[in-house]
């Protein structure tokens, strides 16, 4: 595949193309390259949650989130990524490089025996035209540029992070996403890439609005932008993105404008990885845009991992979602910490086994404390 094709992939299809874990099935079909691949998971997850279950708001460590409303919950489900099919297209005509690209993705875990288990995640559909001097225009729906780094660069995408039913149960797992960093999402978008220059690249687009869980969306499309700086076993990135909220479901006057910053970096250092990878704003939400109203948040990931030999890794990851005092919500934290281990059995095939902890605590009295453990495999074809 070409460097273009490369950049038009399915985000975290991509980290994966990185390590040489994708086994895609490359064809041609008159003037185009056609690929097929994708990835199937599923983790045995049990967690325990204990501590106050009366924390108003998105608590990730409470009952109703992190065990499916019990003490206790067992889920044989999908980890942080979800079972999809990419198809791929590229071709170049009268100089042009043109890619494409169709994401399906399914859920492995349901709360019925019975019943059909039909609901299709397709978070990406879309189309890229460029050139390798001028960089490429992005067309369609797929994945954010804020929160892309975190996310791709996070353990957990390989495995389960924090074990939440709630999620697990017809979707995926959270990894860190509301206890470390908010999720990059998925957009209609019209967005451009920049080539490198010296190291250095531009990403930026204009993105469908979106409604949080209780403003509307505004008039104007949403702006996310990145700057990446690309060094010998490392990157850097910074990040911003914002959208205009106007008023709720019911009319009350309650608009406010989304904004975010982000700064981050990633380095390998023989063995050793580290990552860092924080972000501030006002609307971001916990798990989606402006899920938490207008409060003031900050975010903060912090990695690192150990080849211990060629096929296996360990680490650490730690991450915070912390609300500003005073934003109007009882929520104060949900962070939590994840300690895996990753082995590479089979080209195509990663073993996977994970501790989790996550405590949510509010404003005042106290917190909730989620415990958990999962362990399965993830597959790459």
């Amino acid at each position: 595949m070409t460097s273009s094709f490369h950049k038009a992939a399915f985000v975290p299809f991509a980290l994966l193309v990185v390590a040489g874990s994708a086994q895609s099935a490359d064809f041609k079909a008159g003037e185009w390259d056609l690929s097929l691949g994708g990835f199937i998971n599923a983790y045995y997850t049990q967690a325990s949650c204990t501590g106050n279950q009366a924390i108003i708001g998105l608590a990730l460590a409470g009952q109703a989130l992190g065990c499916n409303g019990k003490k206790d919950s067992t889920v044989i489900g999908n980890g942080l990524l979800p079972n999809a099919l990419v198809v791929g297209a590229k071709t170049q005509q009268s100089g042009y490089d043109i890619s494409a690209t169709l994401m399906i993705g399914a859920a492995v875990a349901t709360g019925s025996a019975i019943g059909a288990n039909s609901a299709v995640d397709v978070r990406q559909g879309f189309f890229t035209l460029g050139k390798a001097d001028m960089g490429s225009f992005k067309i369609g729906r797929d994945y954010g540029i804020f929160g892309s780094n975190a996310i791709l660069s996070d353990m957990t995408l390989l495995g389960v992070g924090q074990a939440t039913a709630a999620t697990q149960r017809g979707r995926v797992s959270l990894g860190h996403i509301g206890s470390g960093y908010s999720y990059l999402g998925h957009y209609g978008q019209l967005s451009y890439s920049s080539p490198s220059a010296q190291g250095f690249t531009l990403n930026a687009g204009l993105f469908s609005p979106v409604d949080g869980s209780n403003p509307a969306s505004g008039s104007e499309p949403q702006l996310q932008a990145q700057v990446g700086y690309a060094f010998a076993g490392g990157k850097a990135w910074a990040g911003l993105k914002t959208q205009s909220f106007d008023v709720s479901a019911v009319g009350a006057n309650n608009g406010f404008r989304m904004s975010g910053s982000e700064l981050g970096f990633s380095v390998q250092m023989g063995q050793v990885g580290l990552l860092a990878n924080y972000q501030s704003g006002k609307g971001l939400g916990l798990l989606s845009d402006g899920d938490s109203g207008a409060s003031k948040q900050d975010n903060l990931l912090l990695q690192g991992t150990f080849n211990l030999t060629p096929s296996l890794k360990l680490g650490l990851g730690w991450g915070q979602t912390k609300m500003k005092a005073g934003s109007g919500l009882a929520l104060a934290s949900n962070n939590s910490t994840t300690f895996g281990a990753y082995y590479k059995l089979l080209p195509s095939v990663t073993l996977v086994g994970e501790l989790s902890r996550t405590e949510s605590k509010p404003f005042a009295g106290a917190g909730a404390t989620q415990t958990g453990v999962s362990a399965g495999a993830i597959l790459f074809f």
